[in-house]
């Protein structure tokens, strides 16, 4: 694998894994609510579904979509209904600032679920492998996931510490509530767009 391949790797992982999206709005969210670790733990959760569908989709699913492209547009409603029901969750939190009570916190399962739920992680995926592993070669492969495992932590633990930052100016319920309906009104037009 030539050095240049695996720069054009590496810039396709960053722009997809910090472009924003449904799982970057949660990161900003779980952070500034509930502080960094249990930030980290929807990002350790996102990044390995993240990381099992694109080896998937690396071992062949993408021939079996070619073949069946329904399944991208059963995908994408089963997503956008997710996302939607996440939308709702946070627009009607009540704002209560209490990091120690994190029983409606975004968990590991939640961000491995909304990986394989979400329309973006299947284009992305999709068009990873199309672009840098059009022939099968599972060394290629692994290298990339692994490229992509790190870039993808990474860059949504990024969005976690901006929203550890945004939730040190927010010190009352009112405050998060407003925050809450942002991001939960964010997340609803990410569905929208990925509907159009």
């Amino acid at each position: 694998m030539t050095f240049s391949l695996l720069f054009s790797m590496f810039l396709f992982a960053l722009a997809a894994s910090l472009s924003p999206g449904p799982v970057n709005l949660v990161c900003i969210g779980s952070g500034a609510r509930y502080g960094s670790l249990v930030g980290l733990k929807f990002v350790l959760g996102a990044t390995v579904g993240f990381i099992a569908l694109f080896v998937l989709i690396g071992l062949g699913v993408h021939y079996v979509i070619e073949y069946l492209p329904m399944i991208t547009q059963v995908l994408q409603w089963a997503g956008v209904i997710f996302l939607l029901h996440l939308s709702y969750q946070l627009f009607k939190d009540n704002g209560d600032i209490a990091v120690n009570d994190t029983t409606n916190a975004p968990s590991f399962m939640t961000g491995a679920y909304m990986q394989w739920l979400n329309p973006k992680v299947w284009l992305a995926s999709l068009a990873g492998i199309a672009s840098y592993i059009p022939e099968p070669n599972i060394n290629e492969l692994v290298v990339f996931a692994a490229l992509y495992f790190v870039i993808c932590g990474l860059s949504l633990s990024v969005w976690v510490a901006a929203g550890v930052m945004l939730g040190q100016f927010i010190q009352n319920a009112k405050a998060m509530r407003v925050l809450n309906k942002t991001l939960a009104l964010l997340l609803a037009g990410s569905c929208v767009a990925l509907i159009l």
